[in-house]
């Protein structure tokens, strides 16, 4: 492998750092027009009409387009279909679409859809999703308001908890998380004189786009070309909302039969894009005296606002971790995914793991201190290994490697829990696992295709479906090209993602373009390898056994060619130096009644372990050190996945310390600017050690296994496990404030002081 392993630059860096990349906004099409969106300004509430008079009077206005105008059906489908693309005699959150306005400048779409006032008869709102979970009166959502209910049987918890010596229960919540990617969301829409129309923007899923597009067009997929422009971040934020936008864009220029591009502003961008599900965890688990897990107890409950978009399937995955990377026998899980009015929940890095294992981590150092061990032995007596079991009762058969994650930072952290260190720091551990790929619960999607075309010049380009969405996914695809092929890395390309040269090749989510797209490029290049490796036997006179094609050569032990003169030679005898490949995920299974079932392929595994000072007068918290060991299977780019991990840890300190959306009693987002919302920036980043560990995924390109998602997830509970280790105070409920820590400062000193006073008494 001359290639894999290696530290390659990305191959876009350069046009990044030089401002040449081109994004969605950077286009512009002869005789383009501008849309802007008029939205509900309430969060609950039945539509009576549109006053647009003033608005249509403007100069440059061409058009205002409801749900009537809609030519195909009102539906931007995802995974349920209960979201219109615009909203059609009531409105359920502060910010739904109700109209789109097309103009010929942004200035003045913008301008006129502030000029359209939706007259509503305003209803109370449902917020809290205890409050709408079964709601008696207000139906949001079936007859319940769930939009799924899931749930995990094994064992038996009652007898368990009976025979427990220590049980912990606890409830935890966590909050809205803004994904606060650079570039705000953006389509442009081009209609063809043939009937067709073409979509182009900042995307993650381009399949899904063209999937809700031709719903609402009334198109067939043919009809429908959907191109990835250059996308600055996503996290999550562009796999569902994309589909909405795009829609908006392709209204207006279906009917007008003129380009149109639309682009929100940045807080258009906050106040109606999805989140991450803010959720309710009730915890409760119990351990012997020896120190073994033996039951959880779980109610998993996120709020999926006002449509159900991706919140199946989010539940889903938080379900199947929801006891953590631990062995138990006895379990019961009980999870919803509940409709409020508020704006729709969606994907976000993590995708419902990192609320769960907040609760998860936080319940394990509370058993661990209340038998009297230290939180690395607890986890050590626990922890999964391979040809164990998880809790859907799936047996580890390969590529676990938790166990050595956890070693890997105590070996160079120097950590010992029983050491004396600085007054008022405190280490925090957290050991997590993240399912590779969409498992059981997406598997209908789990395919992925390829193309591959080797030049007569030994030039080649690549095409998947899969998209580059800041991850390096173009970096590490074009390694596993060159290594196939044996050509150097600079004679690789990849084109833009577009679904008009490859199949359907699912979404660009759940950390799985590097196994599916490398798989499929893998099977593609065989092909190709193939007829290299038969024209150089010939040519060197050998069997083709003996040939081996590395950095632009054939060679076998004794001779070699250089790989351009074979090209030359396939060329001449008409060789087919292009192939399609194709890659289906492996089997996963489940069942709905049980919650048992083989959920994912593979798991990635990690241990982060988080170094804090705490001030007691302030109560902030200086985040000084995270060490983060990562198995990932085989890193194909070393450097790209340390990167991996130390922008997730960063995105997961901003979860666990200070990023929060408040929301009034009318269902307003309060903080929808980045001067309000607030984030990490360079100045909070801690020193972060990266340290990757590979355990070979069988199944995956060169043992590559996925886990872009994974560093995010365990650093809110590891902090809160150091803020606790430094000042004995522990919150459940994120952001982990500076407020809510002195006033349990306060509280803690208050008490101890009334106990003070008992003892001095008695």
């Amino acid at each position: 492998m001359s290639v894999i392993g290696k530290r390659a630059v990305r191959r876009e860096a350069q046009v990044r750092a030089d401002g040449a990349g081109l994004f969605t906004d950077d286009m512009k099409i002869h005789g383009m027009l501008h849309a802007a969106v008029v939205r509900s300004p309430v969060a609950r509430g039945e539509i009576i009409r549109l006053e647009s008079r003033s608005a249509s009077r403007l100069a440059g206005f061409e058009g205002l387009f409801t749900y009537k105008n809609i030519p195909g059906r009102n539906s931007v489908p995802i995974v349920i279909d209960d979201q219109p693309c615009l909203a059609a005699g009531r409105v359920n959150y502060i910010g739904e679409p109700v109209a789109i306005v097309v103009a010929q400048s942004r200035e003045t779409a913008r301008k006129a859809a502030g000029m359209v006032t939706v007259v509503c008869r305003e209803l109370p709102p449902l917020l809290d999703p205890l409050t709408a979970r079964n709601h008696r009166k207000i139906r949001l959502y079936g007859d319940d308001n769930i939009f799924k209910h899931m749930k995990i049987r094994r064992g038996d918890v009652d007898s368990a908890f009976r025979l427990c010596d220590v049980i912990i229960e606890n409830e935890y919540r966590t909050p809205f998380q803004e994904h606060a990617y650079i570039e705000p969301q953006a389509m442009i829409a081009v209609p063809n004189p043939d009937g067709t129309i073409d979509i182009s923007g900042s995307m993650q899923c381009p399949f899904y786009v063209r999937k809700a597009v031709t719903t609402v067009l009334g198109l067939k997929d043919s009809a429908v070309r959907v191109v990835q422009c250059a996308t600055g971040g996503a996290f999550g934020g562009k796999e569902d909302v994309p589909s909405l936008v795009a829609c908006q864009a392709a209204l207006g220029a279906w009917l007008l039969k003129r380009p149109v591009k639309i682009v929100y502003d940045r807080t258009e961008d906050m106040i109606c894009t999805s989140k991450r599900h803010p959720s309710v965890v009730r915890y409760k688990s119990g351990a012997s005296s020896d120190g073994i897990l033996r039951a959880v107890e779980v109610e998993y409950i996120i709020d999926g606002g006002a449509y159900a978009t991706l919140s199946a399937v989010v539940l889903f995955r938080g379900t199947v971790h929801s006891v953590g990377p631990y062995r138990c026998e006895n379990i019961k899980v009980d999870s919803y995914a509940v409709a409020t009015n508020k704006v729709p929940a969606g994907a976000f890095r993590g995708f419902g793991s990192p609320q769960i294992l907040f609760a998860v981590e936080s319940q394990m150092d509370q058993l661990a201190e209340k038998l009297g061990l230290d939180p690395l032995e607890f986890r050590r007596r626990n922890i999964l290994k391979r040809n164990d079991v998880t809790a859907t009762g799936q047996k580890l058969q390969y590529s676990v490697g938790l166990e050595d994650t956890l070693d890997r930072v105590i070996r160079v952290s120097g950590w010992n829990p029983r050491s004396d260190r600085e007054k008022d720091t405190g280490f925090g551990l957290s050991t997590i696992f993240y399912g590779v790929g969409l498992g059981a619960g997406g598997k209908h999607l789990a395919r992925t295709g390829a193309n591959v075309i080797m030049n007569a010049d030994g030039s080649v380009t690549f095409s998947v479906g899969t998209t580059e969405i800041g991850q390096g996914m173009v970096t590490v695809l074009s390694q596993i090209v060159a290594d196939r092929l044996g050509v150097p890395l600079d004679w690789v390309t990849m084109i833009p993602t577009d679904t008009s040269r490859v199949p359907d090749s699912g979404p660009t989510v759940a950390s799985r373009s590097t196994t599916m797209s490398g798989n499929a490029l893998l099977d593609a290049c065989t092909k190709i390898r193939t007829q290299l490796i038969d024209e150089a036997s010939l040519i060197l006179g050998c069997r083709p056994d003996q040939i081996i094609l590395d950095d632009g050569f054939a060679r076998t032990e004794t001779k070699s060619i250089p790989l351009l003169e074979v090209i030359k030679a396939c060329t001449a005898k008409r060789r087919c130096l292009a192939a399609e490949g194709w890659h289906v995920s492996p089997p996963t299974s489940w069942d709905d009644e049980t919650g048992r079932g083989d959920a994912y392929v593979v798991y990635s595994w990690a241990t982060n372990l988080a170094l804090v000072k705490v001030d007691r007068e302030t109560g902030e918290v200086d985040v000084r050190k995270i060490w983060a060991a990562h198995d990932i299977g085989k890193a194909v780019n070393p450097a790209l996945a340390e990167g991996q991990i130390e922008g997730g840890t960063l995105q997961g300190l901003g979860y666990a310390l200070m990023e929060e959306m408040a929301v009034d009693s009318k269902g307003k987002l309060l903080n929808t600017e980045f001067s309000t919302y607030i984030l990490p920036t360079a100045a909070d980043q801690p020193d972060i050690v990266p340290e990757i560990v590979e355990h070979a995924y069988p199944d995956g390109p060169y043992g590559a296994k996925g886990f872009g998602e994974q560093p995010l997830m365990g650093i809110a509970p590891a902090i809160a496990n150091a803020i606790y280790d430094a000042v004995g105070v522990r919150i459940r409920d994120l952001p982990i404030t500076p407020e809510k820590i002195w006033r349990a400062l306060k509280d803690t000193n208050h008490k101890d002081r009334i106990s003070g006073r008992d003892r001095a008494h008695s």
